[in-house]
C-alpha cells in the first residue's frame, strides 16, 4: 500500500492570514493536532500545531516581563521566539520546516518519517500542492489491512476515489472525519459520523460503487460536544 491508498483527502487548512484564535477553534472543533497553512493554489507554506499554540498559552501565563520588551529581546529572547509567541496570524506562528510525502510513498517509509521526527501526521503533496494528509491512525488502519501488491491495486485506488466522490454529494457529511481503505475490492469504513442515517449513507455509497466486493463498516458516532474527528 502507498500514501494514496490511505490518506485523508478532505484536509482542514488555513491561510497565512487566518487569525490564531480561529486556528485554535479549528483544532478543537475537528479534534486534530495540526493544520496546514496553504496559499490560494494549495501550496504548503507551513503548519500550525497544537504545540505552537500551547507555547503561546504558556508564555502568556508567565505575565508581563519586568524589563522592557525591546531590552528583553536583545538580552536573550530571540526575535523569532517573540513573533511566534505573540503573533496574531498563522503566517507568524507556523512552522516552516515542513515534512511531506508523495502519493506513491510506501507505508513503512511514512511510518519511519513519523517516528524519526516525532510527529503525528504528515501532508501528502503532488507537485508541491496539498492533496491529502496521513495520521498515525491512518497508518495503523493501512497496516492492518495491507496485503502484498497485486494487479488490482490500481482498481482499489479507483474504487476509493469513486466512493469519496460520491460522498461529497451528501450534504452534512464531513469528509475529513472519514477514512476509507480498499484492499482487493474489500472496503473498510473508518471514522466518525453524526448519526445512524449518515452511517448508513456512507455504507450504501460504498456498496453501490462498481468493483466493491465487500464492505466492513467501523464507523462510530461523534461524542456530544465534539465537533470533529
Amino acid at each position: 500500500m502507498r500514501a494514496a491508498d490511505i490518506m485523508t483527502t478532505e484536509v482542514i487548512t488555513v491561510t497565512p492570514e487566518t487569525e490564531v484564535g480561529d486556528v485554535a477553534k479549528l483544532l478543537v472543533e475537528h479534534s486534530i493536532s495540526a493544520v496546514p497553512v496553504v496559499d490560494s493554489e494549495r501550496h504548503i507554506l507551513g503548519i500550525v500545531s497544537e504545540g505552537d499554540l500551547i507555547r503561546r498559552i504558556r508564555k502568556s501565563r508567565e505575565g508581563a516581563p519586568r524589563t522592557s520588551t525591546w531590552r528583553k529581546i536583545f538580552s536573550g529572547t530571540s526575535v523569532e521566539d517573540y513573533v511566534k509567541t505573540r503573533g496574531r496570524y498563522a503566517a507568524q506562528v507556523m512552522s516552516t520546516d515542513i515534512l511531506t510525502v508523495t502519493e506513491d510513498e510506501l507505508l513503512y517509509r511514512i511510518a519511519r518519517v513519523l517516528e524519526k521526527n516525532n510527529v503525528k501526521r504528515v501532508p501528502v503533496v503532488r507537485d508541491g500542492k496539498l492533496v491529502g494528509i496521513i495520521s498515525r491512525s491512518n497508518l495503523l488502519r493501512g497496516f492492518a489491512t495491507a496485503k502484498p501488491d497485486i494487479e488490482g491495486a490500481s482498481d482499489d485506488l479507483s474504487i476509493r476515489k469513486a466512493i469519496y466522490k460520491e460522498l461529497r454529494n451528501l450534504s452534512g457529511l464531513m469528509g475529513e472525519r472519514l477514512n476509507i481503505i480498499v484492499s482487493e475490492g474489500h472496503v473498510q469504513l473508518w471514522g466518525l459520523v453524526e448519526n445512524k442515517e449518515q452511517r448508513w449513507a456512507v455504507q450504501v455509497a460504498a456498496e453501490n460503487t462498481p468493483g466493491v466486493t465487500r464492505v466492513t463498516n467501523h464507523l462510530g458516532f461523534v461524542p456530544r460536544g465534539v465537533g470533529g474527528y
